[in-house]
Formats: structure tokens, sequence, C-alpha cells
């Protein structure tokens, strides 16, 4: 069973990134539109892999996903992104991929964290 933390503020590609990834073997979802709210969901329920855009319209993506790592561990996340240029790599495991995501891209970041967790 794989639960994904999806941090987006817009519904609607949230929605979508959630519907691929069930396709795909996602089994629950928690999601969050804030830094705020992220990192509380992630402490409710530990995610085994995060989904998270960059720029979001309270907070800022990067900050939410270190203080993830920090309560709770690390966390594999895709970040779903228009502003890839943000230096991202620090936050390991993770990759970054551009909006508009490419689905095979996403499918396959997320078939690669699923299966380093098995």
């Amino acid at each position: 069973m794989t639960h994904v933390l999806i941090i987006e503020d817009e519904i609607l590609i949230a929605l979508d990134l959630a519907e691929q990834l069930e396709e795909h073997g996602a089994y629950s979802f928690a999601f969050a539109s804030s830094e705020e709210r992220a990192i509380a969901a992630a402490t409710e329920r530990r995610p085994d892999i995060i989904t998270c855009d960059v720029t979001l319209a309270q907070g800022f993506g990067p900050r939410a996903i270190k203080a993830i790592h920090e309560a709770v561990g690390p966390v594999p996340t895709i970040f779903v992104t228009g502003t890839p240029d943000v230096a991202l790599s620090e936050y390991e495991p993770c990759v970054i991929l551009h909006k508009p995501v490419d689905p095979k891209s996403l499918v396959e970041a997320f078939r690669a964290f699923k299966t380093r967790r098995s």
C-alpha cells in the first residue's frame, strides 16, 4: 500500500495527480494546499511518497518538505512545478518534474520510489 501526500494549491492539478498515481498503485491520499496543512497532514499520517509544488498560495513547498523530513524522516518527493530552476536537490530523495507534467515521467518517478521502499 502506498499513501501519497499531494501538496498542490490548484485542486484540478491535485486531483489529476491523484488519478494518475491511483492507476499505478497509490492506495490512499492526503491533500494539502498550504505549507502549514502539508506539515500537519504528514505528521497525522506519514506519507510513503509526496508530490509537491514549489510555489503555493500560502507558503513554499520546499520549506514544507524540510519540516516534514525533520518531523517524520526523509520521504521520497516528486516536485511538480512551474519553477524548476529553484534549487531543490537538497531535498533528497527527490525528482523534479516540470508543469505541465508529462504523465509518463510522473509514473516513472512514482514507480521508482515505490519500488525502492518495497
